[in-house]
């Protein structure tokens, strides 16, 4: 079983504990301050674990090229991709009243440190783990120096190969033994056929010694509550509270309805994973004694007769008898009595029969 990790404080993760949820909101606040905190409530009301935001530090993200270029789509906020990003940018103060805003409510907060200097803000802000984008994963200088804070980490794998992944490993796991890896596809919407939840399966095999999870950003629920059936200890899906506002996101995204039954699917699934050892189970017993079936008399059997496999047949029996399973260990043994056709052999008419234990 993968080892397990502290990822705030008082929640462990990986082994066999709950999957970790995380309401990403991103930007999907439109820069406005009000909105953030109703999504903040949303996800806590939903019963998602962590409410995750995006900080960046433009000049240190982008270079003025970048920012200069003019922007265009339906979905700007502004003429260049400068002016569309500093809107929905909020400020230091902004986001320490956030973290305290979901404090106040009960819910974890952190956010993407998109670069450098967002994460020792973030550091500074004393988030409980810091959550690396796909974005990032290969920048390796900037891996190097968040595992250096000392915090949790998640990171994220959308764009990467598996080389990379094991070179991220091989940075990170030194340093700070604290981190996880999602399987990510960068695609909004993202296609089923494109999500290789089997990759799920792969990390598990190469990172045995870390938990695995899932960032989605397909629609609907199934493909995220199947990566928790395969393991997920982690699962971190954009959220929004209309998926018809502006922004390239909000397609992709879980409305509050949809998160409420993500949590309670993933709850249930993870319930019904249950334990390996299959055996009869309490819950069946009424079930076995009603359609349960038994070893019965085939034809009629004189007492002091040798049991031959053609004597005996399985039917539901009244009384219970031998189960079926037993069959083959009847022939040959001697019968005590006579035995009726359509009589149930009970062990009682078994000359020196020795019950078997089950493991």
């Amino acid at each position: 079983m993968p080892r397990e990790i502290e990822l705030c404080p008082g929640r462990r993760v990986g082994g066999d504990q709950p999957c970790f949820i995380i309401a990403e909101i991103g930007q999907n606040h439109q820069g406005d301050l009000d909105i953030a905190k109703r999504m903040i409530r949303m996800a806590k009301e939903c019963g998602a674990d962590c409410a995750k935001f995006q900080k960046s530090e433009l000049e240190h993200k982008f270079n003025k090229k970048a920012l200069e270029r003019p922007y265009t789509s339906k979905h700007s906020w502004g003429k260049t991709y400068g002016e569309h990003k500093r809107h929905l940018e909020f400020s230091h103060d902004q986001y320490r009243e956030l973290k305290k805003y979901a404090e106040e409510i009960g819910i974890f907060f952190t956010a993407s440190g998109m670069d450098e200097m967002a994460v020792e803000f973030l550091h500074e802000l004393d988030v409980p783990f810091f959550k690396v984008g796909s974005g990032d994963t290969n920048n390796f200088p900037y891996l190097e120096k968040t595992a250096k804070k000392g915090r949790p980490m998640v990171i994220s794998s959308g764009m990467q190969s598996m080389n990379t992944m094991h070179q991220v490993y091989q940075i990170v796991k030194p340093i700070n033994p604290n981190f996880c890896f999602l399987q990510c596809t960068s695609a909004y919407p993202l296609q089923p056929e494109d999500v290789n939840l089997r990759v799920i399966s792969a990390y598990q095999s190469a990172f045995p010694d870390i938990p695995i999870g899932y960032s989605g950003h397909e629609t609907g629920i199934a493909i995220s509550v199947a990566a928790v059936a395969m393991g997920a200890k982690v699962v971190e899906r954009h959220v929004t509270l209309d998926k018809t506002w502006k922004g390239s996101d909000h397609q992709a995204s879980l409305e509050p309805n949809e998160l409420v039954e993500l949590v309670k699917a993933i709850r249930t699934v993870e319930k019904a994973m249950g334990s390996p050892i299959k055996q009869l189970l309490p819950c069946e017993m009424a079930c076995n004694e009603k359609l349960g079936k038994s070893v019965v008399a085939k034809v009629a059997i004189p007492e002091g007769a040798i049991l031959t496999l053609d004597m005996l047949t399985v039917k539901v029996g009244e009384p219970k008898g031998f189960p079926p399973e037993s069959i083959f260990d009847l022939v040959g043994q001697k019968v005590k009595k006579n035995i009726e056709e359509d009589e149930t052999i009970t062990e009682q008419v078994v000359e020196n029969h020795v019950k078997k234990v089950k493991c």
